[in-house]
């Protein structure tokens, strides 16, 4: 069941739009007299993930590109999508409060109105590209309440590419002198997924991380080197490569089928 709902966010301070996936009880794509394998749980709070969108998305990303519903559906879960258009899921400077909005307002929204866990080995979080840092970026901040993160092409160095982005050597549409108060100096900030999870770890609350990218992604070489990094600092990380993948929905529709299966298994 694929909920559109509009409403108005205080803290965006203007109306928003969210899709809502709820599987329903049959757990079959397609619904026939015999084997439809009836499950009610609506009662006790179904498992929720909070999917992220890319640069130049929104929340309709997930839905047009991929085949979320369906899997959905298959891994019995809620599938929640927000817009947070190029802001990189930060409280902007200049701009709106994306951050908060996504880790406050949003889930008590989506608890509240749905039947969702409110229970954090069921909460989880997956994004890719921009969104594969927003994921790793809100879940790391808040491990409390988050089980499990997951990034596809993630843009796992915020700080190189900022730097990419402002010398001109790597194109994006990110506003980042609206986004950070000093984009110039984001390593070892909490913007930064090193010393979030160096945080983390040091307060002895980790999420399960999940991290992938395809051979063939422009963004190959920061997940490698992120991933070597991590693993250094003592990360335990469930790596998936793909080779000859691209930065597509070719790729993140097959893998956020794995991503699932991952969370839930």
């Amino acid at each position: 069941m694929l909920l559109n709902c509009h409403y108005f966010s205080k803290v965006l301070n203007h109306n928003t739009e969210i899709n809502v996936i709820i599987p329903t009880p049959e757990g079959k794509e397609q619904i026939t007299e015999q084997g439809t394998g009836k499950r009610y749980e609506y009662e006790k709070g179904l498992p929720v993930v909070y999917l992220l969108h890319g640069a130049y998305g929104d929340c309709s990303s997930w839905i047009r590109f991929s085949n979320i519903e369906r899997y959905a559906q298959t891994h019995n879960i809620v599938a929640v999508a927000a817009s947070v258009e190029n802001s990189l899921y930060q409280d902007m400077v200049h701009g709106n409060q994306y951050f908060t909005y996504m880790t406050e307002e949003l889930p008590s929204y989506i608890t509240t109105l749905f039947p969702v866990s409110k229970k954090r080995e069921d909460t989880y979080i997956a994004g890719f590209s921009m969104g594969g840092y927003g994921a790793w970026y809100l879940g790391l901040s808040h491990p409390e309440r988050y089980s499990k993160i997951a990034g596809m092409s993630a843009a796992m160095d915020i700080d190189g590419l900022a730097k990419g982005c402002l010398d001109g050597t790597i194109d994006g549409p990110f506003p980042w002198k609206d986004a950070f108060a000093d984009p110039n100096s984001l390593a070892g900030t909490d913007k930064d997924i090193f010393e979030l999870y160096r945080r983390c770890k040091e307060k002895g609350i980790v999420p399960e991380l999940y991290q992938a990218c395809g051979t063939a992604d422009f963004l190959y070489q920061m997940n490698l080197d992120a991933k070597e990094r991590l693993i250094k600092m003592g990360a335990e990380i469930t790596y998936s490569e793909t080779s000859g993948a691209m930065h597509n929905w070719d790729y993140w529709d097959k893998e956020i089928n794995k991503i699932l299966d991952w969370m839930i298994g």
